[in-house]
């Protein structure tokens, strides 16, 4: 059957989507208690369990910003390193997006089946908290999963 036509996700769809949405949940989640977050991953093992992956960021620069460019090539490493435990991934950051005026979640996922998927959920910061917008498709190429 193809899922594309009955409707139904294969199991290596539904774990990439609940991987990334776990993802999304927990950037949403940092934010609102936070204010904002720093770059993260979460991998689903092959036990079935979720957890996250952080770094420790580096000393920030004059103008007191972080290397998140840097964190998240520190956490690309430790996920190529321990994917052979991994059913699939997921990165997340904070990104500016222009085209929205505002700020946004961008998480990627991929499976090592072969699956890809990645979104963005533009954000704007009020008086009472956040705002989110709706998850929008974007763009990806395997990292984790390339030889």
């Amino acid at each position: 059957m193809n899922s594309q036509i009955d409707g139904l996700e294969s199991p290596e769809e539904r774990e990439l989507r609940e991987t990334l949405g776990t993802a999304l949940a927990t950037a949403q989640e940092h934010l609102e208690q936070n204010g904002g977050f720093m770059p993260f991953a979460v991998t689903l093992a092959d036990d079935g369990e979720f957890r996250l992956v952080f770094v420790t960021p580096g000393e920030p620069d004059d103008e007191g910003n972080v290397d998140t460019g840097s964190m998240l090539a520190d956490i690309l490493e430790l996920l190529s390193q321990g994917r052979d435990g991994y059913r699939a991934v997921a990165m997340a950051s904070d990104v500016i997006l222009p085209e929205h005026g505002s700020d946004g979640i961008h998480a990627a996922a991929e499976h090592r089946s072969g699956g890809l998927m990645a979104a963005v959920v533009p954000y704007v910061r009020t008086a009472e908290g956040f705002t989110f917008g709706a998850a929008e498709a974007d763009g990806h190429e395997r990292a984790v999963w390339v030889d």
